[in-house]
């Protein structure tokens, strides 16, 4: 007999992985929608955060085979960044993995009000930027620190990448977007890995999550030199906020 109940949680979370796959590629904080989904399956604060890896996977499969037919990324710029992130989430990952579960729900609330003020901060104006090896170096730091919140929670990290990316590597907005989801592809392979090996991976909640961002990371692409972002943007502040609390009380 089918169950009704289950049956809508499962067309939510296909749903949410939809929402999420498009507004990850416009913008970033997808996570912000998919992890509370998750939690109504009863998974852990760990396991939903390494079942979520999935569904990022896959929506950055699809969108960037979208860019990279566009033409729209900067491949040397992306294989010097890799590195950075790539180790950071390594270990940030290892972190998330062994960190109580109490810590980890509570470090979630915080994170989200943090991102909730931060997107409601105004921009600032850009500064030229300088090529000289401490310069380059520091910018690596950001994006290895960057690299390990992706790895530990990954929820708003489209958001720190978009930012690095304009401000400190100075790459158009619309390219930025396209070199965030390469970067997030490669480290979120590597942290799902390590979440899978540690069993903090649910699969049929995870692939019917990834089939909504599969589509939705397709669709994110093609509208990304269509569409704004500062309603989602808005809709995102409150849920993050709501989110938050949730997650803290």
């Amino acid at each position: 007999m089918l169950d009704i109940v289950l049956f809508g949680k499962y067309v939510l979370l296909f749903l949410g992985g939809l929402f999420s796959g498009i507004v990850n590629v416009l913008a970033g904080g997808g996570s912000f929608v998919t992890l509370p989904i998750l939690s109504l399956f009863g998974l852990p604060p760990s396991v939903a955060n390494g079942t979520n890896r999935i569904a990022i996977l896959l929506q950055n499969v699809s969108a960037t085979a979208n860019f990279m037919k566009n033409k729209m990324l900067d491949i040397p710029l992306a294989t010097r960044l890799l590195i950075p992130t790539m180790t950071g989430a390594i270990l940030g990952t290892s972190i998330a993995i062994k960190i109580p579960e109490r810590w980890l729900q509570t470090s979630l609330g915080i994170i989200f009000l943090f991102m909730a003020v931060y997107m409601m901060l105004p921009e600032r104006k850009k500064r030229r930027k300088t090529d000289n090896n401490v310069a380059v170096l520091l910018r690596h730091l950001v994006f290895f620190l960057i690299g390990i919140y992706g790895g530990y929670i990954q929820a708003g990290v489209g958001f720190f990448l978009v930012t690095a990316l304009t401000k400190l590597e100075h790459v158009e907005l619309k390219m930025a977007n396209a070199m965030k989801i390469v970067l997030t592809l490669a480290f979120t392979f590597v942290s799902l890995l390590l979440f899978t090996v540690g069993k903090k991976v649910e699969i049929v909640p995870g692939m019917v999550l990834g089939a909504g961002s599969f589509i939705g990371g397709a669709v994110g692409a093609k509208l990304n030199s269509i569409l704004g972002v500062k309603v989602i943007k808005t809709v995102l502040v409150g849920m993050m906020i709501i989110s938050a609390l949730l997650y803290i009380f």
